[in-house]
């Protein structure tokens, strides 16, 4: 039985300012441009591998300028790559780069979707992804959306034809994407879709520039007559925007890549080359498709009440254009085509909500809640016309909640309500449903077939309102959320979230144990429900002796936390182990932490995953004791440092002076430094002053793309885009004498094993007789690369550029790694100059 409550009371409520993820709030040319794009019933997909692959300036086109449905299927999440703004890598990078996504579709206008696929880095060749990816998985997947989305019209960012030319993954995107045209329409092949309708779109288009072709010249002298060619630099008087603006704010989105890019203004050209289907005789991309309402049947009536709408729209009192759309939306009602019943359904209530300025919110007052807890929404509903509106109702979906309580909503009179809910125990946690469950290297695992595809996990909890518009009753359904005021942002938006009683979590991603002392590992609980009271304690072999053996607490405060310190003594043998915490409350237990990903370009995010850490045991000696560590683009090479014993000083750019350099035994530069630092051109002599001085530089790897340096070191140094991807690649000891290999650490091949993703990336293709060569690598089928780690001699120091990916390893806890490194730090130190022995 529903329960009925009817505690009603009105308010005054001042609007604040928004931030984040606030609602939106049309303006009244954006309504009328919804109104168009009502009017058009044309559909775009677009496909690519990664975020930031997907040309913005083509997809605000469509969005914006056509009216069409335009959709981004990105193959992957962006995993393997860096982050520039923080220290999340691999599945937290994922989850950071998929709101990117959305974030920027939100400016674009166009929708997102996304595989099962994982980006695991850089591939070579597409033989090699879609072996990692799974290509049968994937290729279900982007026939499913294909299906699904219905699309007139896939377009490729990618060249299918040309396999080992660019990364792996790029290319597969684009042959998955023309074998999935065909099988689109093939009753024969089933995908995991309930409602597994065939579909054939019109063609397949290949979004080509001169870039594909090696030069302007090659472009511009090629047989273009395959090509479709078109303007795509419209200036949008209703926004105040150039399409290329548009894009650009998109793409600027793409923050973790530092891809903030500068609007332009002007004509532009975008190129598709037809590649299947049925050829565009006037090069129109949707050349020979009814775009119109006559394409659906029992669409015609539809059209005609719709053009009259957009035909009448007053800018001024958009209210105005209410009736005709509620008639528009009964008729659609009568359509037997469920696909474009549903999708005009949803597009045609948001219009009549925004004509009709209808504020429509639920908020918790908690910004999370677990199973089995209460919580107090709040209900604001505010009628900003003179249209007659009235709330029948409004049911907090899926827990049976219901307010039947009829409210005029009177012309700009603030109407709220409460009501309690109770969170039950079956629904499930709202953390990034692809992370649920253990997947592979190349692939997520996502047992619930409903939720492949989509780019994040559905809300759980809705509110259903029930607004009756002079009459006529229409369902608009809106997530709870949460929002608070920061005296700095003013008011701020966080999703409502679901989330476990406790969370576990370790201080350090690897604990590394030099020598036979015990360590204490950290771990920190945290409630995340009022009165939690259990024991907590550490799954980890028996010969990892650790004291105590378990804890109790009691916490009384939502979010409050206390760390427990476990002494932990390491065997005398090398070893490594992955431990895990557990914790016991009542008859329950539980081993995961909670993350939270907190960026104001993206929505607040939680994340519940296993814990867990690595314990290290190896034999490892170094020398100096002092780092001083210049960070880059959002590395924890510090931490790995620390962990080894040393004292790491992290510097700030004003602390790179002559007297402050000659305190440290070492200096690290963080990846990708001579990228983001502006001021790195100014002190870099100092860097190197440093270092003629008999100091110690170490400087990891950069990108020849945006170098903010004339020279990377002070001998010529010329980066390249050559890379070793495959982390188990043969490493060669070039100089088996040199210091490096030798002092304090003895390095062989063995130490170059479990290495995870990569071996390095962006090594030097050329460089000075003064860099010593210590090894070699390469991925299969290619050429030696022989500048993963280059050392030289300067004045009465050393400077060391490497390639090696230190920034993952380090934080993996690769044993070999860390000796590497810790010669590194060394070189220079060893009195002796004779070589260790086995």
């Amino acid at each position: 039985m529903k329960k009925i409550l009817s505690a009603l009371f009105l308010t005054v409520f001042c609007i604040a300012v928004t931030f984040a993820q606030a609602p939106k709030k049309p303006t009244s040319g954006e309504i009328y441009e919804s109104i168009q794009k009502l009017n058009f019933l044309g559909t775009v997909l677009y496909i690519a591998a990664h975020p930031d692959d997907e040309n913005t300036r083509l997809i605000s086109y469509f969005a914006n300028d056509v009216k069409a449905r335009t959709g981004y299927l990105s193959i992957t999440r962006g995993d393997g790559g860096q982050n520039l703004i923080g220290s999340e890598l691999g599945e937290l990078l994922g989850v950071i780069r998929t709101q990117e996504l959305l974030a920027a579709r939100r400016i674009d206008g166009g929708e997102q979707f996304f595989t099962r696929a994982n980006d695991f880095g850089y591939s070579k060749h597409p033989d090699e992804t879609l072996t990692m990816w799974n290509k049968a998985a994937v290729l279900n997947d982007v026939v499913a959306t294909i299906r699904k989305l219905k699309p007139d019209v896939i377009i490729n960012r990618f060249n299918h034809r040309t396999p080992g030319t660019t990364h792996g993954h790029h290319t597969s995107s684009a042959i998955l994407s023309v074998e999935a045209f065909d099988r689109a329409s093939d009753k024969m092949y089933k995908t995991h879709l309930q409602n597994d309708e065939i579909w054939q779109p019109k063609r397949l288009l290949f979004n080509t520039s001169w870039w594909f072709y090696g030069s302007e010249e090659n472009f511009n002298k090629a047989d273009k007559t395959n090509l479709l060619s078109f303007e795509i630099g419209s200036f949008y008087v209703n926004k105040g925007l150039s399409n290329s603006e548009i894009a650009s704010l998109s793409r600027s989105r793409h923050q973790s890549q530092g891809f903030g890019s500068t609007g332009s203004r002007g004509t532009e050209t975008e190129y598709l080359e037809f590649l299947k289907g049925e050829f565009p005789i006037n090069k129109n991309v949707f050349d020979g498709i009814d775009t119109s309402w006559n394409r659906v049947e029992g669409g015609k009536e539809i059209g005609e009440v719709l053009q009259k709408v957009e035909a009448d729209y007053n800018f001024k009192k958009p209210a105005a254009s209410i009736p005709g759309l509620i008639e528009a939306y009964k008729l659609i009602q009568q359509l037997k085509d469920e696909h474009w019943k549903q999708l005009k359904s949803n597009e045609i209530k948001e219009i009549i909500a925004a004509c009709a300025g209808l504020y429509l919110e639920v908020t918790a007052n908690n910004s999370s809640t677990t199973s089995n807890s209460k919580n107090t929404l709040k209900i604001e509903a505010v009628n900003r016309s003179n249209y007659p509106v009235s709330l029948e109702s409004v049911e907090i979906l899926p827990l049976n909640v219901q307010i039947d309580s009829l409210v005029s909503l009177k012309q700009n009179m603030v109407n709220s309500l409460s009501l309690s809910i109770e969170i039950p125990s079956e629904i499930k946690q709202t953390s990034p449903y692809w992370l649920r469950e253990k997947g592979s290297i190349g692939m997520y695992r996502v047992t619930d077939k409903n939720l492949i595809g989509l780019p994040e996990t559905p809300r759980v909890i809705l509110a259903n309102f029930k607004v009756n518009f002079n009459g006529f009753i229409i369902p608009i359904l809106k997530n709870v959320i949460y929002k608070y005021n920061d005296p700095v942002k003013g008011e701020v938006y966080k999703p409502f979230e679901i989330l476990p009683e406790v969370s576990a979590s370790f201080g350090e991603n690897a604990y590394i144990f030099a020598n036979d002392d015990a360590q204490k590992i950290i771990v920190k609980v945290k409630s995340l429900k009022e009165n939690l009271e259990g024991n907590v304690a550490l799954d980890i072999p028996e010969f990892w002796s650790v004291s105590p053996k378990t804890f109790s607490f009691n916490l009384k405060e939502k979010g409050e936390e206390q760390n427990f310190e476990f002494q932990v003594k390491p065997p005398s043998k090398a070893a490594e182990v992955f431990i895990s915490p557990v914790i016991q409350i009542g008859n329950k237990k539980y081993d995961d932490e909670l993350v939270e990903i907190n960026y104001d370009h993206i929505p607040f995010q939680s994340v519940i995953r296993p814990s867990e850490t690595k314990l290290v045991r190896l034999n490892i000696e170094k020398k100096g004791q002092i780092i001083g560590y210049i960070h880059g683009a959002g590395d924890v090479v510090p931490t790995a440092l620390r962990q080894m014993g040393y004292t790491v000083v992290e510097l700030n750019e004003d602390d790179i002076t002559p007297e402050k350099l000659e305190n440290f035994d070492a200096v690290v530069l963080g990846i990708r430094l001579y990228n983001i630092s502006e001021r790195a051109k100014f002190y870099q002599k100092f860097l190197h002053g440093y270092v003629e001085n008999g100091g110690t530089l170490i400087v990891q790897y950069n990108t020849s793309r945006g170098i903010k340096v004339e020279e990377v070191a002070p001998y010529s140094l010329k980066l390249s885009h050559d890379r070793v991807t495959e982390e188990d690649a043969d490493v060669r000891i070039i100089n088996p004498a040199h210091e490096l290999l030798n002092y304090p650490n003895k390095i062989t091949q063995k130490d170059f094993e479990g290495w995870v993703q990569e071996r390095g990336l962006y090594f030097p293709s050329e460089w000075d007789s003064h860099f010593e060569i210590i090894l070699s690598m390469n991925d299969a089928n290619e050429s030696p690369k022989n500048s993963s780690l280059l050392v030289a001699k300067y004045g009465k120091g050393s400077f060391i550029y490497t390639g090696l990916s230190f920034f993952r390893e380090l934080p993996a806890g690769v044993s070999g790694a860390y000796k590497l490194f810790a010669n590194m730090v060394s070189i220079g130190k060893n009195k002796t100059e004779k070589p260790l022995k086995n």
